[in-house]
């Protein structure tokens, strides 16, 4: 998935965003070499409220860690993709505090909505960039394989949330796919803006 309405400027890393993506490679790396004497991956990963393992550390240590090479590659390049805009747009601290609360809305909404797994990853926060992106950049057009044709973010959003909420609510016997985490963290992403743009009066183009 790649955009093109923006230049080179748009391309380059931020701060956090770059803070973040070192973060989850060091867990990831930790993951891999000694999950087998740790139990690195069970320890950050998070339980549903009532299964009787969760832990409130685990709404923000799950964030960090990922299910294999795939998943955290996938998420980092969204992290990077849409993080780098918003960063800039925003600045690092207003970033950070949204990337984080994203994430926290869910993980909780992932603890209290599915019961039988735990959970791993940074999509829910990721989906809540996308929900920030498709408001403030909403005409820019994405090309997604294996689609011959741009979309635009702001009808984006609608295909990734319909995708997931038909997930979440008709999951299949091989799905691992934390479709409710998503959601939260969309959810999440797309209040904050619309607080932040009622509340700063400012016109994002």
């Amino acid at each position: 998935m790649a955009y093109n309405n923006y230049g080179n400027s748009f391309q380059r890393t931020t701060p956090v965003v770059l803070n973040l993506v070192i973060i989850n490679g060091l867990v990831f790396m930790a993951q891999l070499f000694m999950d087998k004497t740790y139990g690195v991956t069970n320890m950050l990963a998070l339980y549903p409220i009532g299964s009787g393992y969760f832990k409130p550390w685990q709404l923000v240590t799950h964030m960090f860690a990922h299910a294999g090479f795939p998943h955290i590659l996938f998420n980092m390049y969204g992290l990077w993709m849409f993080g780098s805009v918003l960063e800039r747009t925003w600045g690092p601290k207003r970033f950070l505090i949204f990337y984080m609360v994203c994430g926290l809305a869910a993980g909780l909404a992932q603890a209290l909505l599915v019961k039988d797994a735990p959970a791993v990853g940074a999509s829910g926060a990721i989906m809540g960039l996308v929900g920030a992106f498709g408001i403030l950049f909403p005409n820019t057009e994405f090309f997604i394989i294996p689609f011959p044709f741009p979309i635009k973010a702001k009808y984006l959003v609608f295909i990734m949330a319909g995708i997931d909420l038909f997930g979440g609510l008709h999951p299949g016997s091989a799905d691992n796919i934390a479709h409710f985490a998503h959601l939260g963290g969309l959810v999440m992403g797309v209040i904050l803006v619309l607080i932040w743009n009622k509340t700063n009066r400012k016109t994002f183009y």
